[in-house]
């Protein structure tokens, strides 16, 4: 569950103050108050907040004033204020906005609009928190201006005075949007705008253009080359921020629904081969379950390091993968009930390659396959198909590894039945450290421990 908002009301009106909490009684958040604009800011300066909701008229120092204070500190200048009021003048409004008031509201509206007007302003504001904006302009106070401006709004903002400094700072953190200038020394707008847009890791990020030149065959120019919106200097800032929100919100919302279909893609792809490597196995009674089983094991020793749900996935979805080369491999050699030939042993070894090859062809597995190439790595160096040694085998390839031992040893095998948990154990102590990671080893220990029946 995530953390509860934090929310600091200041109103003179008890009853006020009382309704608008019971307005947001439903709410995840904890709800302070204070009675006057004085005690308001003495109490929004002593810890962070996530919103304010402040009356314009308010004792000891009033709402407007009390929004400037807020706008003032850097502690609190770019949390959210909401402004309510009895009536709502134009003049009130236009007051509030220029000293930095996010949003309106009137008291009679506190019980059936406020709450979603809370939770749409709180919205916004994580939204912006965690958008950085590059601000590149070979002018240092426009780079001040709209940086401080943009700042203060809740963005993360980094700067540059020329193009070939922002492509820079733009490789070394990625920013959510470009804001550039055209006419800059050493790499003009024109150059940065195609270098962006041509390198990989760059291309998807929005370039937003400021200039003074409003002619149109420049903006179309710039536009060409890959510029996603143009603003004419002088602007106000309030006109850039709500162009940058609609860019960054409608490419926010195109990176998502592109995510969602690649996921549901790379899931179905999953299912496609997972089926395969149940068919694979069906062809064999003795190996029939096996990769899910390893898959099943895999996930609970995973589980056990605390790592993310998606780390754990992608370990498992390795797990049941990890045979999927011995589709290349000949059934005479596969299935064959005797001992193998060296030959046929080589067959066999060449399955964690045919593995990576089949996985190398599907987009959004590759991280699946260090898993898939290195299970049969030994942390003596003596494994195949690379000859990895110790650390130098991937961490879930090496989990895995301990799995796929584990219950090859406990299976029925054509040439042998399988082992009672004892002697495997014993097994896999005695290969620890030189076939098995020994931290792994202790890993498949402690969920063992978990999982007796």
């Amino acid at each position: 569950m995530n953390p509860p908002h934090e929310i600091l009301i200041i109103d003179s009106s008890s009853t006020v103050r009382m309704m608008t909490k019971k307005a947001l009684s439903t709410l995840n958040a904890n709800i302070h108050d204070a009675s006057d604009g004085k005690r308001g800011l003495e109490i929004a300066l002593s810890r962070p907040f996530d919103l304010y909701i402040t009356d314009i008229d308010l004792p000891e120092l009033d709402g407007i004033t009390l929004c400037k204070q807020l706008k003032k500190h850097k502690r609190t200048q770019t949390i959210p204020i909401l402004m309510v009021s009895n009536l709502i003048s134009d003049e009130d409004m236009s007051r509030g906005f220029d000293a930095g008031a996010s949003g309106y509201i009137s008291k009679q509206e506190i019980q059936t609009h406020l709450q979603t007007v809370v939770k749409e302003t709180i919205e916004q504001s994580k939204f912006r928190h965690a958008r950085t904006i590059e601000v590149v302009d070979d002018s240092g106070s426009i780079r001040r201006i709209v940086g401080n401006g943009l700042s203060q709004m809740g963005f993360q903002v980094i700067t540059a005075e020329n193009g070939r400094l922002g492509l820079e700072c733009a490789k070394e953190k990625i920013p959510d949007l470009i804001l550039s200038d055209i006419d800059m020394p050493e790499m003009n707008g024109f150059e940065f705008c195609r270098a962006v847009n041509s390198d990989e890791r760059l291309s998807n990020i929005p370039f937003v253009v400021m200039s003074t030149n409003s002619d149109r065959s420049h903006m179309k120019r710039i536009m060409q080359h890959g510029a996603a919106a143009y603003i004419v200097k002088p602007f106000i800032l309030d006109q850039l921020v709500i162009l940058i929100e609609k860019i960054l919100s409608d490419h926010f919302m195109l990176l998502q629904k592109e995510r969602e279909k690649f996921e549901s893609e790379r899931k179905q792809t999953i299912a496609s081969i997972t089926g395969l490597v149940t068919a694979l196995e069906a062809r064999d009674a003795y190996t029939r379950g096996h990769s899910e089983d390893v898959a099943r094991m895999v996930s609970g020793m995973v589980k056990l390091t605390g790592v993310s749900d998606a780390e754990v996935e992608r370990a498992t979805i390795g797990g049941r993968l990890h045979d999927i080369g011995k589709i290349g491999i000949r059934d005479n050699v596969l299935l064959k009930p005797g001992k193998l030939t060296n030959e046929e042993f080589n067959q066999i070894k060449k399955h964690p390659e045919i593995g990576e090859t089949i996985l190398n062809a599907i987009p959004g597995l590759s991280d699946i396959i260090p898993i898939v190439l290195s299970h049969h790595e030994r942390i003596d160096g003596k494994g195949y198909p690379q000859g990895l040694k110790g650390l130098q085998i991937p961490e879930w390839a090496r989990v895995t590894a301990v799995a796929d031992t584990f219950h090859a040893l406990t299976s029925n095998r054509p040439y042998r039945e399988g082992m009672s948990l004892e002697k495997a154990l014993s097994i896999i102590d005695e290969i620890s450290g030189t076939q098995l990671c020994p931290d792994c080893v202790k890993l498949f220990y402690q969920w063992l421990e978990q999982n007796k029946s």
